[in-house]
């Protein structure tokens, strides 16, 4: 650096200057850290050439102690440390490892709540206390779509302030005991997935919304449709929204099981994940009606797209919204704003109802089992009672448990071949024994 000057090395790892870039002749030392490529730079605040060796023996001593003892060896404010974190995460996105949107969320959390609950104390003094406190502090100090600031929102805030605390150990701002432990005390969230009658209310309204699309501009009709046969498709997969948006005709394949059912492999990649997920038959017909409607249908187009032929960015957002507003189903019974993930969380309630396995859900889904059951665990035991009392006194054992295919549960896709034969409004839905019922 050339404002240094006078530089002399006390040792290996401990040299003094003085700068070029100031006033005054006072003494700096320079200590470097044990088995890392990073400095501790500190004023010795005097000019005396020998007393300033002495500062600088003595602050050298100081390091090698703190770290000894895990004491931290760097004071900051939170603020500041907290906008280092944002800025890797800004750099993160740049390489493409995080999406904006996650970086984003991570700015806006901490400009928004963080920083205003911690930002100015020093963060080798923020503790466990501060922690725990954080949801009641949050809840007294924010607004929410209905008043209240949700338990989601707090658990994904403080999930990033534990992340910055972990930031400020690796930089060795606070000691790895200062990381916070244990989870916050919040309610588990509860995925807000259809009830069926809320399904066959909205099924019903989808169809007469697409024959008054008939009116109106082919555009129109062409969104309808295509969004209508969207909802479909994901209610019978349980597929999530970005692996929706990453499916390519290639990924779809067709398949008959050795009894002669067909059902259908959807090959499915999200967060750099790839998986396969089944389907039952009548998911191809939703595939061949958006594979009519669609100008790309190659094997390397995706299977939702625009009416140009153009990947479906927001796989039909605002239609959904559209959609779910006019069928007076936008908002669920709990008050929370339901969105494309509602018809995942509809197909993971609707297959638990039918007293499909857990381990295999989880599979077909994508997901572990401690998810399906933390925010799946509301769904009634009443309907499972031959499983869950299966080999107890009075319960004959089950003799006809549900095949499966490919390592998940599958649908009962000779039932849905049946319903196919149906009328089009009974054959449209999930493929299930109790959503069939249902008139889904």
């Amino acid at each position: 650096m050339s404002f240094l000057l006078d530089t002399q090395e006390l040792k290996p790892g401990l040299v003094i200057f003085r700068r070029g870039d100031v006033k005054h002749d006072n003494w700096y030392c320079r200590v470097k850290l044990p088995k890392t490529d990073r400095y501790k730079t500190v004023s010795l605040k005097t000019a005396d050439i020998d007393a300033a060796r002495e500062r600088a023996f003595d602050h050298d001593a100081d390091v090698r102690f703190r770290l000894k003892h895990e004491v931290p060896i760097f004071n900051r404010p939170f603020s500041q440390v907290a906008k280092d974190f944002v800025s890797l995460q800004k750099e993160r996105y740049e390489a493409g490892r995080i999406s904006k949107k996650r970086w984003k969320n991570i700015e806006s959390a901490v400009e928004a709540q963080l920083n205003p609950f911690v930002g100015s104390v020093q963060i080798n003094l923020i503790g466990q206390d501060r922690w725990e406190r954080y949801p009641l502090w949050r809840q007294g100090h924010g607004k929410g779509r209905n008043g209240n600031v949700s338990d989601a929102s707090i658990r994904t805030e403080m999930s990033t302030f534990r992340s910055i605390m972990v930031y400020a150990a690796s930089k060795k701002y606070i000691s790895e005991s200062q990381i916070f432990k244990g989870r916050p005390v919040l309610e588990k969230v509860r995925r807000e997935e259809f009830t069926p009658e809320e399904y066959r209310k909205l099924h019903t309204f989808a169809r007469g919304w697409i024959k008054s699309a008939r009116r109106s501009s082919s555009l129109t009709s062409f969104y309808r449709n295509m969004t209508y046969n969207f909802l479909l498709i994901m209610c019978n997969t349980g597929m999530r929204p970005p692996e929706a948006k990453n499916l390519r005709w290639r990924d779809v394949a067709f398949r008959t099981d050795p009894q002669g059912r067909n059902f259908v492999i959807l090959y499915v990649r999200g967060k750099k994940k790839f998986r396969e997920l089944v389907a039952a038959s009548n998911v191809t017909e939703y595939l061949e009606r958006v594979r009519a409607l669609s100008k790309a249908t190659g094997p390397d187009d995706f299977v939702f797209t625009t009416s140009d032929g153009k990947p479906a960015k927001t796989l039909y957002k605002g239609l959904i919204g559209t959609l779910l507003k006019a069928s007076g189903l936008l908002m669920s019974s709990s008050g929370s704003r339901r969105s494309t993930y509602c018809f995942r969380h509809t197909y993971a309630t609707f297959r638990l109802s039918e007293g499909v396995d857990v381990y295999f859900l989880a599979k077909q889904m994508g997901t572990s089992v401690k998810m399906i059951e933390d925010h799946y665990g509301h769904i009634n035991p009443v309907k499972n009672a031959e499983r869950i009392l299966q080999g107890l006194p009075g319960w004959e054992p089950i003799t006809a448990v549900p095949q499966v295919v490919a390592e998940t549960d599958r649908t009962n896709a000779e039932a849905a071949k049946a319903q196919a034969d149906k009328s089009k409004a009974t054959n449209e839905r999930p493929s299930s024994k109790s959503s069939r019922k249902r008139g889904k």
